[in-house]
């Protein structure tokens, strides 16, 4: 193929298309049948979307929004906008109406696929505040009946006739005048703090990263990769157009986010990329079944495990197994680790990539054992999501690996994170400010705070505006404190606090799957997700697993007291971003009592809680927050925090 990031994106298309034309691009599935798109059918689909779109009148650098799950359209849509000119924009399908009317105001979107009813009645929602948007085009005509008559709604399949119909190659014609360094697509930034930022795409960035990881990990054309990610984030982007185009992968799309992870063990990919909550869920559901079978068969899986991880353990630190010890782990494969990679569909799986978050070491031990190549990555919306990246048989787990062929990086004066490559962003849209602060003659300032080792590999540490200092003077960082945290199987999310205190103390949320199994198995009846994290045998098992977490962690960092939280946080309400970060600034505001009770050297907080339903209705009730004591740690004097002093309620 060449040098891939001197094509655009529809450009490198229509060379694999003409070089592999029965080449399978994608897989999807439907009513529990798998369809293959070929590279030739790609292209003609894409073909006819910049065509319809071309005689709707998208122009040359106009934008064009997409609200889907993983589905063909959503590519055929993004390529087809590309090869006009058109800059395409993703939107997560799980935003709400209001959230979509941001997007496509900020962006100046024209034109929107919207896959749905779901999807075009967020739209209706705020029709009258998107003057710009001309058309929303539905690719399940389910329920669209209603809409029939109205001028602004055109099915998928009309567009495509649409699009077959005009005179002329469209595609060539247009396509031909892209460049690789025009702006094809825009990501959105987290938005932890504010309002999520729009970072300008080239299709030399994706294709530069796609290219890079291939060339680092070997990836070969008609290996199978999962799309199960939303499309909208960067980290999907990054995998099924980026990495799938520069390499030739196949992209498989499962029946629905539902159905995903079933849908993994029928494609059995070569490679998969997921976030930490992806991880330590299977594994916690491994862990699960294990405990769930006869005595016996639990002490052998306990045994064949631990053969296998301590095989694991000598090849992530650079040793070769003992000769007795390679025997034991061939047993352990044979007697256990292999049915179970079948029954998860990783037979075949040759690259596993988790980042967003860090991993804990007993998860990576987990994997490694039984033969999965998991691997930490660490990069930005910015930069294509991927930037540095374990290589084989060099995976720590203190590190995220080293930065990807043709890269730099460097670390500032204040400890910040700095990366050069050609996969850095033109910027924010809109924002010269903001892009002005993050990209300077090329450099991009992650903001994040880090190390680098003696041999190039990249320690993360946290965001840089994030690092508190105790009321000692003593600095830490709630991020790596909330990952210590979350190492545990029973704790899901955890937000540290202590900025200006003499303790550390954190809420904490308990996963609903281990946590009510461990339950169940002890006959402790619970109803409620409320209920469950209220009972104080529960407490109990947090405040046991806080100390196992506190050993990891320097004496000022500790954990002094908690609470566990009645309601999971959720993107929903604003306390986490769509990506699953947290939002502190928020979560400090919007729980102030409660942050107060952790200081004031109250017991329990008495507060009003608001409870928000899939149909938008809300209730709201009253409950005690008990505030719970580490043994073990000192007692520091009663003070107020610094929590804002806003009205009880959650």
């Amino acid at each position: 193929m060449g040098d891939v990031t001197a094509l655009t994106i529809p450009q490198l298309l229509a060379r694999r298309a003409e070089l592999f034309p029965e080449g399978v691009a994608l897989r999807h599935k439907e009513f529990g049948i798998w369809n293959e798109t070929t590279n030739a059918a790609y292209l003609e689909r894409v073909r006819e979307v910049a065509a319809g779109l071309s005689a709707l009148g998208v122009a040359r650098g106009e934008k064009v929004a997409i609200i889907a799950e993983n589905i063909p359209a959503w590519v055929f849509m993004e390529l087809g906008a590309q090869a006009l000119g058109a800059v395409s924009v993703g939107v997560y399908q799980s935003s709400a109406a209001s959230e979509v009317q941001y997007v496509l105001d900020y962006t100046d979107a024209v034109v929107v696929l919207a896959e749905d009813e779901e999807q075009v009645d967020k739209l209706l929602e705020c029709r009258a505040a998107l003057p710009r948007v001309r058309r929303v085009i539905y690719e399940d005509a389910r329920g669209m009946s209603k809409h029939a008559g109205d001028d602004w709604f055109l099915s998928f399949a009309e567009l495509l006739k649409l699009g077959r119909e005009q005179p002329g190659d469209v595609f060539t014609h247009e396509s031909a005048l892209g460049r690789p360094d025009d702006v094809c697509h825009f990501s959105l930034t987290s938005g932890t703090t504010g309002s999520p930022k729009a970072a300008m795409l080239t299709h030399r960035n994706l294709l530069y990263m796609g290219a890079s990881l291939g060339q680092v990990d070997g990836f070969r054309a008609g290996q199978d990769y999962l799309s199960f990610l939303p499309m909208a984030w960067i980290g999907e982007q990054m995998m099924s157009v980026a990495v799938a185009l520069a390499n030739g992968v196949t992209v498989n799309f499962p029946e629905s986010t539902q159905t995903a992870m079933q849908d993994l063990v029928e494609v059995g990919p070569h490679f998969i990329f997921a976030p930490p909550r992806v991880w330590e869920g299977i594994q916690s559901q491994m862990y699960i079944r294990m405990q769930e079978s006869y005595g016996p068969n639990r002490a052998l899986y306990a045994r064949l495990l631990g053969w296998s991880t301590d095989a694991a353990d000598a090849s992530l630190s650079g040793r070769r197994p003992t000769p007795l010890a390679a025997f034991k782990r061939w047993v352990a494969y044979w007697g256990l680790t292999r049915p179970l990679l079948d029954q998860l569909g990783f037979l075949r799986l040759k690259h596993a990539y988790t980042g967003g978050a860090a991993l804990g070491p007993d998860v990576f031990r987990f994997y490694h054992g039984l033969g999965v190549n998991l691997k930490q990555i660490y990069g930005q919306t910015e930069n294509i999501g991927i930037a540095y990246v374990h290589r084989d048989g060099d995976v720590r787990f203190d590190t995220v690996g080293m930065i990807l062929p043709g890269g730099e990086c460097r670390i500032s004066e204040d400890g910040e994170i700095l990366s050069c490559s050609p996969a850095v962003c033109q910027g924010y849209y809109k924002k010269p400010e903001a892009t002005a602060e993050t990209i300077k003659e090329g450099w991009l300032h992650s903001g994040d705070a880090g190390r680098l080792t003696a041999d190039g590999h990249l320690q993360v540490i946290d965001r840089l505006k994030d690092v508190m200092r105790s009321a000692g003077g003593e600095t830490f960082s709630p991020q790596y404190i909330e990952n210590r945290l979350k190492f545990s199987p029973f704790i899901r999310e955890a937000v540290a606090f202590g900025d200006g205190q003499d303790e550390v103390t954190a809420f904490l949320n308990v996963d609903p799957l281990t946590v009510g199994q461990w339950a169940e198995k002890r006959q402790l009846a619970y109803s409620t997700y409320m209920d469950l994290s209220g009972k104080p045998e529960v407490a109990e098992l947090i405040r046991r697993e806080v100390e196992v977490a506190n050993t990891r962690l320097e004496p000022h960092e500790r954990i002094a007291r908690f609470v566990l939280l009645y309601k999971l946080l959720d993107a929903d309400d604003d306390e986490l971003t769509r990506t699953g970060k947290v939002r502190r600034g928020a979560i400090r505001e919007k729980y102030a009592p409660i942050v107060e009770a952790l200081y004031d050297g109250s017991e329990r907080v008495r507060v009003e809680a608001e409870f928000r339903y899939q149909d938008g209705q809300t209730q709201r009730l009253e409950t005690d927050v008990t505030v719970h004591r580490v043994p073990g740690q000192p007692q520091g004097a009663p003070r107020r925090s610094q929590a804002a002093p806003v009205g009880a309620g959650a």
